[in-house]
């Protein structure tokens, strides 16, 4: 099938195979959801003929394909590629991570900050690497729940640590802008494995330095 891409590259990693980060279309795709797009403009009772709406139905069928992206992404093949041994044995934290996805029950943005920390077990992996397997994981259709554990569960499986610890904070615009809507309203999330969930002192170091104004 031919491939229509368009290509952006992220230079501090464009030495690494499989870190080139890109803006991939599928040009048959892309034209099948503004075909399908135009007609749900006409739906809502819309012209997709006038002006503002010309490019509507392919712009939308772009931005669609790129905010599920992550569909096409290995996360754990992100993490291997960025693996050290290392005998640093203390907790690692990245924290304020920006998170864009999309809900599976309205497709409507949900957006926030992940906390992901984890204690190493003779393997460190790049920092870099950690934002961006939440990002493979949150362009999909998601919901926050699973997000959390599929996070989670990717840097217990890939990295086997002694601990990890997931916080995600949203706000969710199908309870914004729709249904409840409760505009001060905040989901939090969380998921742990190993000596945070075991060692009460140590998910409190977590929360603490999380919550900390550090920088």
């Amino acid at each position: 099938m031919k491939k229509d891409k368009k290509k952006v590259i992220d230079t501090d990693d464009d030495d690494m195979p499989g870190y080139l980060r890109q803006d991939l279309y599928d040009a048959g795709r892309i034209d099948a959801l503004t075909k399908n797009f135009r007609s749900i403009l006409t739906q809502i009772g819309e012209n997709p003929k006038r002006e503002g709406l010309l490019k509507t139905p392919e712009r939308v069928a772009r931005a669609l394909q790129f905010m599920t992206h992550g569909n096409s992404l290995d996360p754990a093949s992100i993490l291997k590629g960025a693996m050290f041994k290392d005998e640093y044995r203390q907790m690692v934290i990245v924290k304020d991570i920006e998170v864009y996805s999309l809900c599976e029950h309205h497709l409507l943005p949900f957006f926030g900050k992940a906390h992901v920390a984890y204690i190493p077990n003779g393997h460190i992996v790049g920092l870099s690497k950690i934002p961006r397997i939440v990002d493979a994981f949150a362009r999909r259709l998601q919901v926050q729940e699973r997000l959390t554990t599929d996070i989670r569960d990717c840097l217990q499986d890939t990295l086997n640590p002694v601990g990890v610890a997931v916080v995600i904070e949203a706000k969710h615009l199908c309870m914004l802008m729709r249904g409840v809507q409760k505009q001060n309203s905040v989901a939090t999330t969380s998921a742990f494995t190993g000596e945070f969930m075991t060692n009460m002192k140590t998910r409190s170091e977590f929360i603490s330095l999380i919550s900390a104004k550090l920088h």
